[in-house]
């Protein structure tokens, strides 16, 4: 276990060779952002079927034109074992983010979530496998909770999963498993809670709760709330999801390897309490935001009640220890969303 300040140095003045999948997207474009200011070697993978170019070149704005050398992009599909044979080669560790995410993506086309999300990760673990990478780190969730409705969810008991994109996600876990077992391939699952942040996208029918919601306050558009708004959710600033994914790639503890851990900040937020939240921080930032209110509609299917993370473990293990609380993460969500919502396309 150590200390994140220190990872991060360490890495500075040791370089490896990274493989990102899904860089184009909200959570890969900030481990890009990331390494590349650690000076990592990083190869980069997407297919842009939710990830984008703009958010590429946002990284390239932010890191010096010497760090963006050191990043190979490959627009590539994960659904193609012999591409990811490929990438994999000579990469020291994977960080697996590409997924199709979103509930009523996963129950409106289940067969693709399936082919992206399981068969993908298949392809992923054998390319790794084959290449000997050191440790593979991926993007797990806490969907696999399910109908467990005890509070605060504990890595240890799940329940029976809600939605296709649910399945698919425990699938990855009981891959990642078997993989451990019978070759030895170092893997860390993180059970992601609802993380938000800069390049989050705000666009579109999947759209996450809180760049959904900033994005039509921003242009005037109705906000819509799914059941009576005291549905309570974890939510995780960006920031934080970057740390743990390092931490884990990057723990020389026996113990904490071949785990999985909850990502968020256990708080718990209910979905009325963010709207107030939003609205409040949004009226500072722009004053001819007028007085509004959401409009409720019906629970949608698979959603869970509530959701709260113990975090203990990957405290514990991996060092983990969050540097934004949820009401830090919304302020500084706001600011850049304010900013570059007209560019964020």
């Amino acid at each position: 276990m150590q200390h994140y300040a220190t990872l991060c140095q360490h890495l500075q003045a040791h370089p490896q060779t990274w493989l990102i999948t899904g860089a184009a997207g909200f959570i890969g474009s900030n481990l890009l952002e990331a390494l590349l200011r650690l000076d990592q070697r990083v190869r980069a993978i997407d297919n842009f079927a939710t990830g984008y170019r703009h958010n590429l070149e946002q990284v390239q704005a932010v890191v010096t034109p010497q760090q963006w050398q050191r990043v190979h992009f490959h627009e590539m599909d994960i659904r193609s074992l012999a591409d990811c044979q490929q990438v994999c080669q000579g990469v020291d560790r994977v960080l697996h983010q590409a997924a199709l995410g979103s509930v009523p993506r996963s129950i409106a086309d289940p067969i693709t979530t399936n082919q992206v999300n399981v068969e993908g990760f298949l392809n992923m673990l054998v390319a790794a496998q084959q290449a000997g990478v050191k440790r593979f780190v991926y993007a797990a969730s806490s969907s696999v909770y399910g109908d467990r409705p005890d509070l605060p969810k504990r890595e240890e008991k799940i329940g029976q999963p809600l939605s296709p994109y649910a399945v698919s996600k425990y699938a990855n876990e009981l891959y990642a498993a078997v993989f451990a077992q019978t070759h030895g391939l170092e893997s860390i699952g993180l059970r992601y809670f609802n993380v938000f942040g800069r390049r989050q996208d705000a666009h579109g029918a999947y759209a996450a709760v809180i760049p959904a919601w900033i994005g039509n306050l921003l242009q005037g558009e109705p906000v819509y709330i799914n059941g009576d708004g005291e549905s309570s959710r974890d939510f995780c600033y960006i920031d934080n999801c970057v740390q743990v994914n390092l931490l884990a790639a990057c723990t020389d503890h026996p113990e904490a390897i071949n785990q999985l851990y909850n990502v968020a900040c256990g708080e718990r937020t209910t979905l009325n309490a963010l709207f107030a939240r939003i609205v409040e921080g949004l009226r500072k930032r722009r004053r001819d935001l007028g007085g509004v209110q959401p409009l409720y509609r019906a629970f949608r299917p698979g959603d869970v009640r509530h959701s709260l993370a113990d975090i203990s473990k990957a405290q514990s293990m991996l060092g983990y220890h969050p540097s934004h609380g949820f009401a830090q993460g919304i302020e500084e969500a706001m600011d850049w969303y304010v900013a570059h919502l007209q560019s964020v396309v």
